[in-house]
């Protein structure tokens, strides 16, 4: 079992394979890694004793390059891989992409524009009434009614669009496991119900539960919409099913139907837990999509044995050959060859990311024997030089849930547990952590350790112990920390979810001094983001003079990018912040800078002292009513 998957009809001829159980077609190259979902899936689905293949970027031009595994017994499974296709293919400004890290040799074009869509359809050509089951981040995100920035339109379900038979959402192996052995017993893939983490639809009301709310129409005046129930009434039963707005009323481009979508979207958050979300029903045409609860959780001993499952951790053989360009390998391994997974989820929740809305805000963690045995076995790799090269996850210093409750209740549905107003009852402790990357260092072979997921620096300041803080300096880093404070306008990073611009600075400042006593000479390595929504011009300037007074400009600037499932696509395609509602029952206004020019601008306002940008930086100025800082920002 410690081969790689099969991936032609020679490797099912050596292993005596008549006919795979599973086919997975997957928009990334093949890299038989616990990082990549094809590998991760397949892996977890031959230790349950299926047989599982793998049809790597296909060519989705040659129907044939989806029979190359044979038709499968149960069902192909479809993925776009481990980024949104459109996403991996156009960058914030809509350009073509000149790399694929996920590909042969880095080379881009070998995944198509909206690729599950793509998938299926030369699937159900080359095999009519085959079983299809789609997941990955480009179906979780797109599971309902979702903003398409590509298109500048309003979409529907993925399952519908793909006609695919189900779609698994969230992190999968809990629900791809029950639903195979449900395809195992002959239960048809348009048959299954119930089981968490999926979504699928019906043409017929009397399948829907018995119990079903819809969401109010509008919250009681004055209240923030953070701190209401999903549903009318006072408390929800758990066994209450909700009723979204349908398709047709949040698609129709008006101000009524953005405030409806901003509604929509702000229930889907509000129960996205696995132990108090609900399910939910969306109207689409003549159909109703249905969403499961969200599937529960991977325990510790379940999330060590997923990745201690046998993988090679190389890329496939037949990326030894170089590719077009005359590279070799797939450049995406050498990210995570030599790190370690060690958490999932992120109760950070911050507006721009959708691994929230993906993962979940509880926080899943591998135990240290297991990622003590995983690293002691990369020191027994050639290739490993003595450097861990990362310890983490979406946040690298969360390794518990952000309180007790949390494990019994879930995540607060009403209340975040970070932001600019920190939740109070937060458990702030590394203490976990710090005995972890410890026993890491003291490994024979291995030289460093280090950090190079993200540091959620608000958390780290909030913690008095400053243990952590100090070993950070003194063995995790290696001349530079990046962090990401996002921008410098509180108004702003209320809307990104982020800690005040105080937080930041306080924590600069005692990062400073850490390293001062230690004797090192180490830089922050702060990111903006430019153009968020609720980020015009002057607040743009903000950021600028906070750059001009600490002496630091970036060499990169993150345009906002609104991908599906997030909560600032919400309010870049709204222009409302579904969370805050004024007196009179209409939501918060937030500004958006839509068009290209103006994000040129912002950008060009945080990168002032570039040449090139000159004219920008005054047009910008100009715009923005402060003339009077040309001579300050260009000088």
């Amino acid at each position: 079992m410690s081969d790689f998957l099969p991936v032609s009809k020679q490797d099912l001829l050596d292993r005596g394979i008549d006919q795979l159980d599973f086919v997975f077609v997957s928009g990334d190259a093949y890299v038989d890694h616990a990082s990549f979902a094809a590998a991760l899936l397949g892996r977890l689905l031959e230790s349950r004793g299926y047989t599982v293949g793998v049809i790597p970027q296909p060519d989705w031009k040659k129907t044939e390059s989806f029979t190359v595994l044979g038709r499968p017994r149960l069902a192909f499974l479809v993925s776009a891989g481990a980024m949104d296709s459109m996403v991996s293919n156009y960058t914030a400004n809509n350009k073509p992409r000149s790399e694929d890290v996920y590909a042969h040799g880095g080379v881009a074009g070998h995944r198509p524009d909206r690729a599950i869509i793509t998938y299926c359809s030369k699937i159900r050509e080359a095999y009519k009434g085959v079983q299809i089951l789609i997941g990955g981040i480009e179906a979780s995100l797109r599971r309902t009614t979702h903003y398409d920035y590509w298109s500048n339109t309003v979409r529907r379900s993925l399952l519908l669009d793909s006609k695919a038979d189900l779609l698994m959402y969230g992190m999968g192996e809990h629900s791809l496991l029950e639903i195979a052995d449900l395809l195992a017993q002959g239960v048809p893939a348009r048959q299954i119900r119930g089981v968490r983490g999926t979504v699928w639809y019906t043409s017929h009301a009397e399948e829907l539960p018995a119990h079903t709310d819809a969401i109010p129409p509008q919250p009681a005046t004055g209240a923030s919409l953070r701190k209401q129930p999903p549903v009318a009434g006072a408390g929800v039963p758990e066994d209450m099913a909700l009723m979204l707005p349908s398709y047709a009323d949040v698609s129709k481009n008006t101000p009524e139907s953005k405030t409806l979508f901003a509604r929509s979207y702000l229930a889907q958050e509000q129960n996205t837990d696995a132990l108090n979300g609900h399910v939910l029903i969306e109207p689409v045409d003549s159909r109703f999509i249905v969403q499961e609860k969200a599937a529960l959780p991977l325990t510790t001993a379940e999330f060590d044995a997923v990745y201690e499952l046998p993988f090679t951790r190389r890329w496939h053989p037949m990326y030894d050959e170089p590719a077009e360009n005359g590279k070799t390998g797939i450049p995406a391994l050498s990210e995570v060859q030599f790190s370690l997974a060690s958490s999932r989820g992120c109760f950070g929740a911050c507006s721009f990311c959708a691994i929230t809305f993906h993962q979940g805000r509880r926080i899943q963690s591998r135990s240290h024997e297991s990622l003590l045995r995983e690293a002691e076995k990369m020191t027994h790799d050639g290739a490993f030089k003595g450097y861990i090269h990362d310890v983490g996850g979406p946040t690298a210093n969360f390794r518990a849930d952000a309180c007790p409750s949390q494990c019994k209740r879930g995540a607060c549905a009403h209340r975040d547990c970070m932001g600019t107003d920190p939740c109070p009852n937060v458990r702030v402790d590394h203490t976990e952590y710090v005995a972890l990357l410890r026993k890491l260092r003291a490994l024979p072979g291995v030289k460093k350790v280090f950090i190079r997921s993200g540091i959620r620096f608000d958390y780290l300041i909030m913690d008095k112990d400053k243990t952590f803080f100090r070993e950070l300096c003194a063995h995790h880093i290696s001349g530079q920390l990046k962090v990401a404070p996002e921008h410098v306008n509180d108004n702003v990073l209320r809307l990104m979810r982020k800690s005040t611009h105080a937080v930041y600075e306080k924590f600069a400042a005692e990062y400073a001094e850490i390293n001062q006593s230690l004797g090192k000479k180490q830089y922050l390595v702060p990111y903006y983001i430019c153009a968020h929504p609720g980020a015009g011009l002057k607040e743009a300037v903000d950021v600028a003079l906070y750059l001009k007074k600490t002496g630091f400009v970036p060499d990169q600037v993150q345009d906002f990018y609104p991908t599906p499932g997030s909560l600032s696509t919400c309010m870049y395609y709204t222009g409302l912040n579904p969370h805050k509602q004024n007196a009179d029952g209409s939501l918060e206004q937030v500004y958006v800078a839509r068009g290209a020019h103006e994000r040129r601008l912002q950008r060009a306002l945080l990168q002032f002292n570039r040449r090139e940008n000159a004219q920008l930086v005054r047009e910008a100025l100009q715009k923005a009513g402060r003339p009077d800082l040309i001579r300050t920002l260009l000088r």
